[in-house]
């Protein structure tokens, strides 16, 4: 088994890293232009009921994955092997909720950010919801395309309530492979002992996102090598296996709990052995989530 504990390293069958380049300090990013003025609320209709989201709409909605494996020599990226396996896994388990599918690889900065548009300036209206993937390299607040990196707000934004009003009061939900630092999680030892009126109403524009990140922030995100990162593991088993029965908040806990629990690096770098992982979820979901069985 091996990790990588820079983006320099060759990788081998083992848990590696979804990291950022340790010794290269990063620019303000050329694109990352002072933050637009934006009204704080947008109107919506109220749901049948309050505190869940509908889900009865003709479609589920779009699974954007974007998977990049390869990375341009400039970037100092090492290439992020096994992550093939995790789009396969989220291919799987997504189709299988029933979403649409569009998958694209090794996406430059500005691919993804076309995407990004061009997906959130679909109609929208006969789904349910909208799910993203992103796998890749990455630090606390940005993600990597393969010519370089992009703060992930702005990979976000077109999806925000005033400018996709076909999502409006829907979930948009955001699951993010990579790492968000360079600290290592050593871990600590546990002791075993009927329709609604149609009124209308206002919501801020961040409302109804959920962040679901692979690690916490400031840390290093595991990736096997053979079987897939140890987030995206857990994250389609317990999705399989629960949806229908649990809220998304109680699936997101219980994924938490697998990557704690179940998984532990093996590396023959030295320092990287038995190192520990806590995804971290960032939700604005304003009501509960039931996936239909």
């Amino acid at each position: 088994m091996d990790a990588t504990k820079d983006a320099h390293s060759v990788e081998r069958s083992g848990d590696t890293l979804d990291a950022f380049n340790l010794f290269t300090k990063r620019k303000n990013p050329s694109n990352a232009s002072k933050k637009d003025e934006e009204t704080d609320s947008v109107p919506i209709k109220k749901a049948d009921n309050p505190f869940q989201y509908k889900m009865d709409y003709p479609h589920m909605g779009i699974c954007l994955i974007i998977n990049n494996k390869n990375f341009d020599r400039s970037t100092r990226m090492s290439t992020r092997n096994g992550t093939d396996v995790d789009a396969a896994f989220a291919m799987k388990t997504f189709s299988a909720l029933g979403y649409k599918i569009k998958v694209a690889t090794d996406q430059t900065v500005k691919q993804m950010k076309s995407l990004m548009l061009s997906v959130s300036q679909e109609d929208h209206s006969s789904c349910a919801s909208f799910v993203c993937v992103l796998l890749s390299h990455g630090e606390e607040g940005v993600i990597f395309g393969t010519d370089g990196y992009e703060l992930l707000e702005n990979l976000t934004k077109p999806f925000k309530g005033h400018r996709c009003s076909t999502l409006v009061g829907k979930p948009k939900l955001f699951f993010i492979q990579a790492c968000r630092g360079s600290e290592l999680d050593e871990g600590t030892e546990i002791q075993a002992d009927s329709v609604a009126e149609q009124t209308s109403e206002r919501i801020p524009v961040e409302a109804d996102f959920l962040y679901a990140y692979s690690t916490a922030p400031g840390y290093y995100s595991w990736r096997n090598t053979q079987n897939g990162s140890w987030f995206m593991q857990a994250l389609c088993e317990m999705l399989q296996r629960f949806r229908g029965e649990l809220e998304l908040m109680q699936i997101m806990t219980r994924v938490n709990y697998k990557v704690a629990m179940h998984f532990e690096s093996s590396s023959n770098v030295p320092g990287f052995t038995g190192k520990k992982q806590i995804p971290c979820i960032v939700s604005m979901l304003t009501k509960d989530l039931y996936f239909p069985q």
